[in-house]
């Protein structure tokens, strides 16, 4: 009898003992999330462009197979290499999402330039999918899920730089945590995004006092809201990149970029003290948005020379 109650104790001891690491997880885990909340804004802002002009009753679907490759992005891939790389080889870390911001500049740049040429660059293979709604969609989620890994591997690294605890259990369940909770979040606004309008007709088609307008408001406000929104997520390239780029030379002695950003975040709070941090955030973005331009402009003719071989090798 005593060794059962023995027994008992000890089962007791370790329940309290994953309870209070699990507490410990989902604090921590929010807090993370917290921390990360740029990136999160700028993953809702980018995802809706990639469902403009496609068949309504694709569009929540759409999101679906989004958010299920993001979830993969963060649990399948990103979790296992950040607690690898923390043990491991942690001085990779920063170079990585140097190559991710890099990335994302590259992207932020072509749009803009697209923006002032007047017209989309419409590559061979697009013009081919266009045919096929399938092979667009395909295309579409592709591109989406490739972006999200960027940004999925920016807010995991956030995140695994908030985990106060070196326990490797803890911090995988955080990650984890904070992966699923972000993904939900930016995915359910997403979704809820893209059906405005839906929302909007039949609340116009119910009429009344008050849902009458507000539908005729949600159709009519829609489109420019996720045009508006498109060139959100397209500025949200640009200043998480160049924010990525402009921390990850400031670890390697380079830091002068950083020190222009924050004094324009300064001056900026300065300027408006009635709300300072508000224009204080805005100025920080614009200078990481400029940094994130000039290394898009960087990018675009090196990678254009690189690729120039492989797409004349495609086009034969």
């Amino acid at each position: 009898m005593s060794g059962l109650l023995a027994l008992l104790d000890d089962v007791v001891a370790l329940t309290k003992i994953a309870a209070a690491t699990l507490d410990d997880a989902a604090g921590q885990a929010v807090k993370a999330g917290s921390k990360a909340a740029g990136v999160v804004i700028d993953d809702a802002a980018v995802t809706p462009r990639y469902v403009t002009g496609l068949a309504a009753k694709r569009e929540l679907p759409i999101v679906g197979r989004i958010a299920v490759g993001s979830l993969k992005n963060k649990l399948i891939f990103l979790l296992p290499a950040a607690l690898l790389l923390s043990l491991y080889l942690p001085q990779a870390i920063t170079p990585l999402l140097m190559l991710g911001g890099l990335y994302l500049a590259y992207e932020g740049f072509e749009k803009v330039l697209h923006w002032f040429s007047g017209h989309e660059h419409v590559a061979p293979a697009t013009v081919a999918a266009a045919v096929d709604e399938k092979a667009l969609e395909d295309e579409r989620v592709a591109g989406a899920i490739r972006t999200d890994f960027i940004l999925s591997a920016e807010i995991m690294a956030i995140t695994l730089a908030a985990i106060e605890t070196p326990d490797v259990v803890t911090r995988a369940i955080v990650l984890a945590a904070a992966g699923i909770l972000i993904t939900v979040l930016v995915y359910g606004a997403v979704a809820l995004i893209v059906k405005a309008d839906d929302l909007g007709v039949a609340l116009a088609n119910r009429g009344g006092a008050i849902s009458g307008p507000i539908g005729r408001a949600l159709v009519r406000g829609m489109p420019p809201f996720l045009q508006v929104l498109s060139v959100i997520g397209t500025l949200a390239m640009l200043w998480v990149g160049g924010g990525i780029l402009v921390h990850g030379a400031a670890e390697y002695g380079f830091d002068a970029p950083e020190h222009w950003i924050e004094a324009l975040s300064d001056m900026a709070r300065a300027a408006f003290p009635f709300a300072s941090e508000v224009f204080g955030w805005l100025a920080g973005a614009l200078g990481a948005a400029i940094a994130g331009l000039v290394a898009g402009a960087v990018t675009l003719p090196v990678v254009k020379i690189v690729t120039a071989p492989f797409a004349k090798a495609t086009a034969s």
